[in-house]
C-alpha cells in the first residue's frame, strides 16, 4: 500500500469518527447539551434551540434531582392529558452515560380556531445532581419524528457551573456592580444581585436587583411608556404603587425608560421603592428592576443605577 493510500485512508477513519462523535451543544448557562438538528440554533428567546423560520423548538428546564421520582409519578396518561398533551407512546430509555430518561411521544392542539395540532415530545433525565425537563415540538411537516428523536435522545449532562460561569454566559456583560453581587443566574437570560451577607433575602432584609433580556418584536414608541407601567404593575408580590418619577431618554444610542415607584411589600407589608430601567432594542429589551426598603432609598437608588449605566451589549 503506497504512503498516499494509506494516507487518505486514515484521514476518511478520522473524519468517520468525527462524525460519529459529534459533540454536544450546550445552550449558555445550560447543563444539558445536544446534537441538535442542522437548522436549529441556540434560542435566544428560551433555554434550548430553535428554527431560525419557526416550526421546531427544543426547550430545556433544570430542576432538583428529587423531582425525577415526583415528575414520574405524576406524568400519567391522564394528567398529561388534562393539560392538552394526548400520548401516544410512553418509552424508558437508557441515555449517554448510562443516565435513565423517559421519553413521552404524542400531540397537542393549539388553543386558536383553525390552528393546527403540533407534535410534543416530552423527554424526563435522571442526574444524581439535577433533573431535566425537555420539550420538543413541531408544526405539521416542520420536522420528521426521527430527528426530533434523535436530537432529544442526544442529551448530554455537563457538570454543574460555577456561578461566576453562569453570569459569563448571560447574553449581556456587568462590569459594575457597585458593591452587590450575583446570587442566582435564571434561565440564562436573567441574574439576581444583593448586597449582604444573606442569598435568601426575607422581608427584603437586603436591596435585590434583577436584570433580564427578552427578545421580541419591537415595540412602537407611542406605546413604550405603557408597556413599562404595565410591567412594573405585574409584580405579584408588591402592591399600592405609586409612580414618582418617569422618563424617557437616550443613552449610548438606545432608548430608555425609567421609572421610580413607591410600593408596599405584600409578604412583609413594608413601604419599598422600586426602580425599573428599560433599554429598548430592535430585537426585544433589557429590564432591571431593583428593590429597597424605603429608608434606604437615598444610599441605594443611586448604586442601582450605576450597574445599570455600566451594561454592556454585544
Amino acid at each position: 500500500m503506497s504512503l498516499r493510500v494509506l494516507a487518505a485512508l486514515l484521514a476518511s477513519l478520522v473524519l468517520s469518527g468525527a462524525a460519529l462523535a459529534a459533540e454536544p451543544v450546550y445552550p449558555p448557562g445550560s447543563r444539558f447539551g445536544f446534537e441538535p438538528i442542522q437548522d436549529m440554533q441556540i434560542s435566544r428567546r428560551f433555554t434550548g434551540f430553535e428554527r431560525p423560520g419557526g416550526g421546531a423548538t427544543v426547550s430545556v428546564v433544570e430542576l432538583p434531582p428529587q423531582d425525577y421520582a415526583a415528575l414520574t409519578a405524576s406524568f400519567t396518561a391522564e394528567s398529561l392529558k388534562a393539560q392538552g398533551l394526548t400520548v401516544k407512546n410512553r418509552e424508558e430509555l437508557t441515555l449517554g452515560d448510562n443516565r435513565k430518561g423517559i421519553l413521552f411521544t404524542g400531540e397537542q392542539p393549539i388553543e386558536q380556531p383553525g390552528a393546527p395540532t403540533i407534535a410534543k415530545w416530552v423527554l424526563l433525565i435522571a442526574d444524581p445532581t439535577v433533573t431535566g425537563l425537555v420539550i420538543g415540538q413541531t408544526l405539521p411537516g416542520a420536522e420528521t419524528d426521527e430527528a426530533m428523536r434523535k436530537m432529544l435522545t442526544s442529551v448530554r449532562v455537563r457538570a454543574a457551573l460555577t456561578l461566576d460561569q453562569q453570569v459569563a454566559a448571560l447574553p449581556f456583560r456587568v462590569t459594575e456592580t457597585a458593591g452587590f453581587r450575583p446570587v442566582r443566574v435564571l434561565a440564562g437570560n436573567s441574574v439576581l444581585y444583593t448586597a449582604g451577607p444573606k442569598d435568601q433575602m426575607m422581608n427584603l432584609d437586603q436591596p435585590i436587583l434583577v436584570l433580564a433580556e427578552a427578545v421580541q418584536p419591537p415595540l412602537p414608541a407611542e406605546q413604550r411608556d405603557a408597556f413599562a407601567k404595565a410591567a412594573l404593575y405585574s409584580n405579584q408580590t408588591m402592591k399600592d404603587f405609586a409612580i414618582e418619577r418617569s422618563q424617557i431618554f437616550r443613552q449610548g444610542g438606545a432608548d430608555w425608560h425609567e421609572l421610580v415607584a413607591r410600593a408596599t411589600d405584600i409578604p412583609s407589608g413594608m413601604p419599598v421603592v422600586v426602580s425599573q430601567t428599560i433599554r429598548f432594542k430592535p430585537d426585544g429589551y433589557f429590564r432591571a428592576v431593583g428593590v429597597v426598603k424605603a429608608q434606604d432609598r437615598d444610599s441605594v437608588l443611586p448604586r442601582f443605577r450605576q450597574v445599570v449605566d455600566a451594561v454592556q451589549f454585544p
